[in-house]
């Protein structure tokens, strides 16, 4: 019964406030006020655009997650037991773990719902991260390696 009060009691604060585009049975705590909505739209640029710095002075080859997993790649090829003894399996998620979080702070998993539906879907596999990762997991297991 408190459900079916708080219910009326919205209604007729939104009745009062001349709000009429409400569809029944949508929440209206979603229901942001506009300014509120462009205060969380400048703080969330700012992120983005902070974000794109980060990695604005680094050598590519030092941030570029494919350029990193080539130099792995070689390291195997010409080395096998000391790139074996070395452990990198256990040690690339480490590596690589800074650069695929600054890549993923755009990403917002919430959002795929609406995308899935409107067919631009962008899923973790589609990701040029996941892909260089991929296709060296791929190299890893054709070489033979240790």
């Amino acid at each position: 019964d408190f459900i079916a009060k708080y219910r009326t009691c919205r209604q007729q604060v939104r009745v009062s406030l001349g709000k009429v585009d409400h569809h029944e049975g949508m929440s209206s705590d979603d229901e942001l006020p506009s300014t509120e909505m462009a205060d969380f739209q400048k703080s969330k640029d700012d992120i983005l655009e902070d974000s794109r710095k980060i990695f604005e002075d680094v050598r590519a080859e030092f941030s570029d997650i494919g350029q990193i997993l080539l130099k792995f790649q070689e390291w195997k090829e010409k080395f096998p037991d000391s790139y074996c003894d070395a452990y990198i399996s256990l040690c690339l998620p480490k590596l690589l773990n800074p650069l695929i979080r600054a890549q993923l702070i755009s990403w917002n998993p919430l959002e795929l719902i609406v995308t899935i539906f409107q067919q631009n879907f962008t899923g973790l596999e589609e990701m040029p991260w996941f892909r260089a990762i991929e296709e060296f997991s791929d190299a890893k297991n054709v070489s033979g390696s240790k």
